[in-house]
């Protein structure tokens, strides 16, 4: 892929995008100068370059875990670019069978993925909202990619601070977790307020006052709740850096997300 081949035609470049900001606070290459301003914009109440790392250092370890359980189809709700080590790299080094539906509704993340995905056959990004489960989990991609009769790793990843209580987030993630079989697995990293809820107040109004989709950071029972009658996995619900990680004998960092894995009965 050469320098430009991921900016499809028609692409405003003037215009920020979530998932470009996002991937410019990991530290990767597909932004413009929007995206730039967007994310530093974010930083002057957020520590959002180490939440974002913490994030994909969680995907990382997750994906290495639901791999080691034989799982080979994941569902990545909100997925943003797919790209620095996303999902399908990290699922395909362990089995190159693996099957990965990226699902996300803003139309730049969907065209941007589109472009870097190729013509990959075990992997499809699908515009959708997730706020829809069924407009997800019937779409054609998905029903060709993802067996629901088999367990499935369900990835909700930095999601649900962007459902709102209007969008009845209990309910629609119920609806995904009904869609599953036995033996499936949701991962969820949460922004929460149990942390640093000073920063969170601040970083909860930079985006009401900025005209972006505002955020819902959650405590520790809300996020749980989100689970339903799944069951944790160690070491349970816990800060992010806290989920399983590369060294356990590091002191126990906190963070302003809470990150787990649960599995299906």
């Amino acid at each position: 892929m050469t320098a430009t081949d991921w900016i499809p035609q028609g692409i405003d470049r003037a215009e920020p995008s979530a998932a470009r900001a996002y991937d410019y606070l990991l530290g990767g290459p597909h932004h413009f100068e929007a995206d730039r301003q967007l994310a530093e914009k974010v930083l002057t109440v957020l520590p959002a370059r180490t939440m974002s790392r913490q994030n994909r250092e969680f995907l990382h370890r997750v994906v290495a875990f639901l791999a080691g359980e034989g799982i080979t189809q994941y569902l990545d709700l909100g997925s943003g670019l797919p790209t620095l080590g996303n999902v399908h790299e990290a699922a395909q080094r362990a089995d190159a069978a693996s099957r990965v539906v990226y699902v996300d509704n803003e139309d730049a993340a969907v065209a941007h993925g589109r472009c870097l995905l190729g013509d990959s056959t075990n992997t499809v990004m699908l515009q959708a909202d997730v706020r829809e489960p069924q407009s997800v989990l019937d779409a054609s991609p998905t029903r060709q990619l993802i067996d629901f009769s088999q367990p499935v790793a369900l990835l909700m990843l930095g999601v649900t601070q962007f459902l709102h209580d209007a969008d009845e987030p209990r309910e629609l993630i119920r609806r995904y977790r009904e869609a599953l079989a036995p033996g499936s697995c949701l991962a969820i990293a949460s922004f929460t307020w149990d942390n640093d809820p000073d920063t969170m107040r601040r970083t909860v109004e930079m985006f009401k006052e900025s005209g972006r989709t505002p955020i819902v950071p959650r405590t520790r029972a809300e996020v749980l709740d989100f689970l339903g009658d799944f069951e944790l996995v160690d070491p349970g619900l816990v800060y992010a850096p806290q989920w399983r990680p590369d060294q356990p004998d590091a002191p126990a960092a906190r963070s302003n997300l809470y990150a787990g894995v649960a599995r299906k009965p």
